[in-house]
């Protein structure tokens, strides 16, 4: 089972007032998919992740798909199957961007 990493070349911060939002968006049910929560600059490109995307790209470190989405259903009151989809499109487009790999 590979496990990801992210980029070491990829540099990225987390947008605490947007961030913050999507956490309170969450609480009351409400769709926070588009808030993006944390920006990547790789490559003279920038991208925004949202709050999904960003707890994904935080475990990036060493876990394995299957990890990662044991740790989120912690947290995100998602299906499984559900949650494995999204875990697995999200980090597929990281590698295509070349901000994750696998090991």
């Amino acid at each position: 089972m590979p496990k990801y990493f992210r980029n070491a070349e990829a540099m990225w911060r987390e947008e605490d007032l947007s961030k913050e939002e999507a956490m309170k968006g969450l609480e009351t049910g409400e769709d926070v998919s588009e808030i993006g929560t944390s920006i990547i600059l790789f490559q003279g490109k920038m991208h925004a992740i949202n709050i999904l995307g960003t707890e994904i790209w935080k475990l990036c470190e060493g876990r394995t798909s299957e990890d990662i989405v044991f740790e989120l259903s912690k947290y995100f009151e998602v299906e499984l199957p559900v949650l494995e989809a999204d875990v697995n499109a999200f980090l597929q487009n990281m590698k295509e961007l070349g901000l994750v790999y696998e090991e």
